[in-house]
């Protein structure tokens, strides 16, 4: 074969792949998908989480706690009566937590007692808990900070006294790195390389099978080529709408320009293309690939370091998530589109990518001719034990 008759086997092959998906954009549920799943980070942040106060002391100390519980961005009090009607509604999800303002907690304050103040929290969702115990905690030490300035200025200290002993030293956050951050701006890249890598792999399957069974017979590599590069236009412009136009919809802060977003995206898709060619050769089945994707996906997000630290993973599960595409990408990604990494930063991760593509498409295609050979099979055949008959 002559390189003008691969060029023009691929560039067939690569038109009429690209046609079929065009003619029939099941890609298009991806979009869907992703408004379904995404809206639910539409907020960005969570706020005016209902938690229930009940006032045992009916002070003006329990009453400014409630005010400054109230006056925290996460928390929206609702008084309560009774300690089981608050319990109630926490076990029916009604509320996030209950605070209890306990008897005589301003003579205590006044006296220097210890104080206990029982917070009951919904630890099931650890987000919402984990801001909750934050603004409590803020809350309680604004009163003490209130009630100690009062008796040091009775005691004849000045306020500018009494604010250097309270607070001998005042902190000061300033936005120079990653401004605006927070838990779902993180999150949501990884949910989005996730349906990227997981409908690409699909696809990708889909392609290697259809030339498979060509009534052609084993197609050549021009004609593979060319049918699996027919699924980047289509992918590169998904990954424009998933990491440019729908978190602008969204409202998300964004540093990286369309033209990055593609060449960070271009590496990702090849390295998933190879790995899809992998998959393909080790099952060949479209039943058991489905199968098998439909299994691996929530496990790959979850070693991804998307929601856990891959510094907090034992080392053999760094390791698998280092052979992961989505794992090199949610970094890139993240890094340079929402946490303003300059682009320089992630060359070593895009070059993760493309040995992983290389990687997994060479070991693809050396599979797929063992097996076609039948050497694979001679291999296993001798080292299955024979049977005494």
């Amino acid at each position: 074969m002559t390189w003008r008759q691969g060029l023009l086997i691929y560039w067939r092959t690569f038109v009429r792949v690209l046609s079929g998906m065009l003619e029939k954009p099941m890609w298009m549920m991806l979009l869907i998908s992703l408004c379904l799943m995404s809206t639910v980070y539409a907020n960005r942040t969570v706020w005016d989480l209902p938690v229930a106060v009940i006032d045992q002391d009916h002070s003006t100390a329990s009453r400014l706690l409630t005010r400054d519980l109230d006056a925290t961005s996460k928390i929206k009090t609702v008084a309560y009566d009774s300690i089981p009607e608050a319990q109630r509604d926490l076990g029916q999800r009604k509320l996030f937590a209950v605070v209890i303002m306990p008897v005589n907690l301003e003579k205590k304050i006044l006296a220097g007692e210890a104080i206990v103040i029982p917070v009951y929290g919904d630890a099931t969702n650890r987000l919402a808990n984990g801001q909750i115990e934050q603004d409590v905690l803020t809350a309680y030490q604004s009163l003490l900070t209130q009630y100690n300035s009062q008796l040091l200025l009775s005691s004849g200290f000045s306020s500018r006294q009494a604010s250097v002993l309270l607070t001998p030293m005042v902190g000061q956050t300033l936005d120079l790195f990653n401004p605006g951050i927070s838990f779902a701006a993180i999150i949501f890249p990884g949910l989005l390389v996730m349906l990227l890598q997981h409908s690409l792999l699909i696809a990708s399957v889909r392609v290697n099978i259809g030339l498979k069974s060509a009534p052609s017979g084993k197609p050549a590599i021009p004609a593979m080529l060319g049918g699996l590069s027919a699924l980047i236009p289509i992918w590169l412009f998904l990954s424009i709408v998933l990491f440019v136009l729908w978190p602008w919809v969204l409202g998300y802060r964004q540093t990286a320009s369309i033209g990055e977003i593609i060449l960070l995206t271009f590496p990702f898709l090849l390295a998933v293309l190879g790995l899809g060619k992998l998959v393909t050769e080790c099952l060949r089945s479209v039943e058991m690939i489905y199968l098998t994707l439909s299994f691996i996906t929530m496990p790959v997000f979850y070693i991804s370091g998307t929601i856990w630290p891959l510094q907090a993973m034992p080392a053999w599960v760094r390791a698998v998530s280092s052979m992961l595409p989505s794992t090199w990408a949610t970094k890139a990604i993240a890094g340079v589109n929402q946490m303003g990494l300059p682009f320089s930063e992630v060359g070593g991760d895009m070059l993760m990518l493309l040995v992983l593509g290389g990687f997994y498409t060479a070991l693809g295609i050396g599979l797929g001719l063992l097996r076609d050979s039948g050497r694979l099979r001679t291999l296993l055949q001798r080292k299955r034990p024979l049977r005494n008959d």
